[in-house]
């Protein structure tokens, strides 16, 4: 399997034609709904055989195939780095990285949850079940997912129960304050956590605290060493989503402790996303670099078995006036092609941030811009979790759009069980 950059003249029959593999076979693959393709579309051709085309290298073959040079080198007996248009290369499976993989899902209709666990539990070690959030004096909301954790279990993925601060106003730092700062709260919000696991057969918590304050840090952490105390010697995994942080010097993150958090959690999903969000000015959702960065910061502080880099399964479509952003929205990976498809706008490829981005106008004479993830970008994440022996890798969130994904963590990853 390789990636594939639909190029100007390009159609479906001609890039099956010319890497010999049925339409039907990428159209699958990619669940494309029409033939029309544009410029800048990513493509997974799903064979082991490449053509090689005008232009390529061993390098450029290399990172649209995931493999070393050395390796295409070796199985196709190439004595030197010299290709000749027209020659057909073998491009033998990856060796694949051992991985515990979590992704969040909103349990909804049992027909979906159960098409939606079906689907990706193949590729998922968990399945952070989004969300109860906190109610007055440590009590929990309630959640409508006892078939999907019965699906998740039957399927042989742990069913984890996502806990957050979230209000209708967004995530709340007053309602940890009050739950952190008053010790009756704090230990009724644990033992209603060790209720719900018990209760709804739940394999483990994961806490998604977010904005948590700087004078909140101790406390935090301290909360969730007594949880962990609590859960863990009854066979509950404890693990945590947590902002994407590249040093102690951000004001806005100084309330999360890798170190002593790390310390205390099984593993620590690390939300590697969102740099740019509808409230900013349009640019990368999550730009390699930086990518990079927030994963060196991390292992610094916490053993790299216990961190599960975190992806998006999105981007964002941003409303442009006179240069300036007025507002945004999110939009699913398959949402960005369609909109390029419908407007017939080329999609380009940033190679600093490793993310696709294309703009186009609307009727109303509207300029938009568009940043998200692709296979490309997802590759290249994936390629770091692998690169920094990372614990795995999750999603933010199943039932967003994302054809590819999957195919490209079961080409990277031999995903892990624990039930």
């Amino acid at each position: 399997m390789f990636i594939y950059v639909v190029k100007m003249g390009d159609s479906l029959f001609s890039i099956a034609a010319r890497f010999q593999v049925y339409m039907d076979s990428i159209r699958i693959t990619n669940e494309l709904i029409t033939d029309s393709l544009v410029p800048g579309q990513d493509l997974l051709i799903p064979t082991n055989m490449y053509t090689v085309q005008p232009g390529d290298s061993l390098f450029s073959i290399s990172k649209m195939s995931f493999l070393s040079i050395e390796t295409i080198r070796l199985y196709n007996g190439l004595q030197s780095n010299v290709l000749m248009v027209g020659m057909r290369l073998y491009l033998p499976p990856r060796a694949k990285y051992p991985a515990e993989n979590l992704s969040y899902m909103y349990p909804t209709t049992p027909e979906q949850d159960e098409l939606i666990i079906r689907t990706f539990a193949p590729i998922n070690t968990y399945l952070a079940m989004f969300e109860y959030h906190i109610l007055e004096e440590g009590e929990l909301s309630q959640l409508d997912d006892e078939f999907a954790i019965q699906i998740a279990r039957n399927n042989r993925v742990a069913p984890v129960a996502t806990i957050t601060n979230l209000t209708p106003g967004g995530f709340s730092p007053e309602i940890t304050r009050q739950v952190l700062s008053f010790p009756e709260q704090r230990n009724r919000l644990i033992n209603n956590i060790y209720t719900l696991l018990k209760t709804k057969n739940y394999t483990g918590v994961n806490i998604d605290f977010e904005r948590v304050r700087e004078d909140e840090r101790d406390l935090y952490t301290g909360f969730l060493h007594l949880l962990s105390e609590r859960l863990k010697p009854e066979g509950y995994s404890v693990s945590i989503a947590i902002p994407a942080k590249t040093s102690e010097d951000i004001p806005w993150l100084k309330g999360y402790d890798f170190g002593g958090i790390g310390s205390v959690v099984d593993f620590l999903f690390i939300m590697a996303y969102d740099w740019h969000v509808p409230s900013t000015e349009p640019g990368p959702v999550a730009p390699i670099g930086e990518v990079r960065n927030t994963i060196e910061f991390a292992i610094q502080h916490v053993n790299r078995n216990k961190i599960i880099l975190g992806v998006p399964r999105y981007g964002y479509e941003w409303t442009m006036d006179n240069g300036n952003s007025v507002g945004g929205r999110a939009i699913s990976v398959s949402g960005a092609i369609q909109l390029a498809l419908r407007y017939q706008v080329p999609i380009q490829y940033s190679t600093e941030y490793e993310q696709p981005f294309f703009t186009y106008w609307d009727e109303n004479g509207n300029r938009h811009i568009v940043w998200f993830e692709n296979a490309q970008a997802r590759a290249a994440k994936l390629q770091l979790v692998v690169d920094y022996r990372l614990r795995g890798v999750g999603a933010w969130q199943l039932g967003l759009g994302f054809p590819q994904s999957a195919y490209l963590v079961r080409e990277f990853f031999d995903t892990k069980r624990v039930i």
